[in-house]
């Protein structure tokens, strides 16, 4: 796998996926648009993908700090919801080989 990302290289390494797996792994969690720019991509980018997710169902608006608007990943968006699973899936299937790899069982 290298350093990259396992969930990226299944559905491929575009700006809307890096942040789509940013806010699954922060999944509990709320940001503003600044914070989602940590996901590595523009902040054009960023003003361009988020109304579309908003638009979907996939992110939600949770609440205001000042003018700030903080979004989250909708786990009630069905589309949503089995993208985490991929991503949970990839990364336990990860951690299962690695665990092999080293001959060590979790149990």
């Amino acid at each position: 796998m290298g350093s990259g990302s396992i969930f990226l290289e299944y559905l491929g390494d575009s700006p809307r996926m890096r942040l789509m797996q940013f806010l699954i792994e922060g999944r509990d969690f709320d940001y503003t648009l600044t914070d989602m720019l940590s996901a590595n991509i523009s902040w054009g980018t960023v003003n361009m993908i988020v109304p579309k997710l908003v638009k979907v169902g996939i992110l939600i608006p949770v609440r205001k700090v000042g003018r700030a608007t903080l979004y989250k990943i909708n786990q009630d968006n069905k589309v949503a919801v089995q993208l985490i699973k991929i991503y949970d899936s990839l990364i336990l299937g990860e951690l299962e080989k690695r665990e092999v790899e080293v001959g060590v069982v979790v149990e």
